[in-house]
């Protein structure tokens, strides 16, 4: 029997609805509850990686992942030069083992429409526009409040409404997020019939600008730049900067920049970090994903972590016969090194990126190949 009967978890993205679906697998009574209207994510595309490959397969939707986004199994470099010149072709780490891909690139909105389905399909009963306002704890469970001005009593509530969390607010715990220095351009486009796995060109106006395939009709690109204040860009101007931004670069980033056209496929946000130290709970409220989480993406595993953090919370409540202190210490315990090695290795990646210091970023980079390989 699972250690709990109801669970009450705040926020539908990736760490909140793969929870929710698993815990409903268990036969755990699972309420869901998102402040957005609809299913929706920021950002154009997503790359996952084989651990987060891993934990879609445990969830059965990986094939449909998959006939959705693009998998692949490396990483070609470029320079920015006028011949694009390739640099180097490597080979990426199947992290998640040798029967799945290296990675996939996938359209976000997608990933999340499929995993808020799953949770559907697997008995969640959820609420857009509605998010938690108050909540009361007790010995045996948690008193809610919700926007809608419905109550519910819990056994458990995940927080994992994100970044700025209203659950890790209502808990009063105190979480510093730190802006790392650099500025993100995504763009949604079509995919070019030459690109076929990653490429990044390092040099030139952009410390990376790169591409992603998404499907076989779609890409993502990404280009870092020093953070800055682009809240009051209007439409044109995101075109222009953006398109500004690319003229340095040449091979597919020719065509794809052609295609720049449309405002409402362009988004720009900092990369940021922060990690909350051990417990991640308080009492029987529990937070998961960026709520407790968040790195640059320089080594594309911020969609992986939540996705194990879904997958441990869930085996952790699952397989054991009570909620306790010493049950949700385990479950920080059993994830706080991983996440923190991944956290730390992605900060000083983009650190890199911003000073071109001089280490082993190979090394780096090959040391958490390493440690996403094993399983959560």
């Amino acid at each position: 029997m699972p250690a709990v009967d109801s669970v009450l978890v705040v926020g539908a993205g990736t760490a909140g609805a793969a929870a929710a679906a698993l815990l409903a697998d268990a036969g755990v009574r699972v309420d869901l509850v998102e402040i957005r209207p609809d299913v929706t994510a920021l950002g154009s595309g997503i790359t996952l990686q084989g651990n987060a490959l891993r934990v879609l397969r445990q969830l059965g939707v990986l094939t449909e992942c998959l006939a959705r986004g693009w998998p692949a199994d490396g990483l070609l470099l470029r320079a920015p030069d006028a011949a694009a010149s390739v640099v180097a072709e490597l080979a990426e780490h199947r992290s998640g083992g040798p029967d799945l891909p290296a990675s996939m690139g996938m359209y976000r909105p997608d990933l999340a429409r499929i995993l808020v389905d799953r949770a559907a399909s697997a008995g969640v009963k959820a609420r857009f526009a509605v998010t938690v306002d108050s909540l009361a704890q007790d010995d045996g469970g948690v008193e809610v409040s919700l926007s809608d001005g419905s109550t519910g009593r819990y056994d458990l509530v995940i927080g994992a409404d994100g970044l700025r969390s209203s659950v890790r607010r209502l808990l009063g715990v105190r979480l510093r997020t730190r802006p790392v220095g650099i500025g993100i351009w995504r763009v949604f486009a079509p995919r070019p019939p030459e690109v076929v796995t990653s490429e990044a060109y390092y040099g030139g106006p952009c410390y990376v600008a790169g591409y992603t395939p998404t499907s076989a009709s779609s890409l993502y690109a990404f280009l870092a730049e020093d953070a800055q204040d682009r809240t009051a860009v209007t439409d044109a101007e995101k075109i222009d900067i953006v398109r500004g931004l690319t003229a340095a670069y040449h091979g597919p980033w020719d065509q794809i920049r052609k295609s720049i056209t449309d405002p409402d496929k362009i988004n720009y946000t900092w990369a940021e970090e922060h990690l909350l130290p051990a417990p991640w709970h308080r009492g029987r409220v529990v937070l998961i994903g960026d709520a407790v989480h968040t790195c640059p993406p320089t080594l594309a595993q911020g969609g992986a972590m939540a996705l194990e953090d879904a997958a441990v919370l869930a085996e952790t409540l699952t397989g054991a016969g009570r909620v306790d202190d010493a049950l949700l210490r385990g479950f920080t315990a059993r994830r706080f090194a991983r996440v923190a090695a991944v956290v730390e290795a992605s900060t000083r990646l983009a650190r890199w990126q911003l000073t071109q210091e001089q280490g082993d970023v190979a090394a780096l980079i090959g040391s958490i190949a390493a440690l996403t390989s094993e399983p959560a």
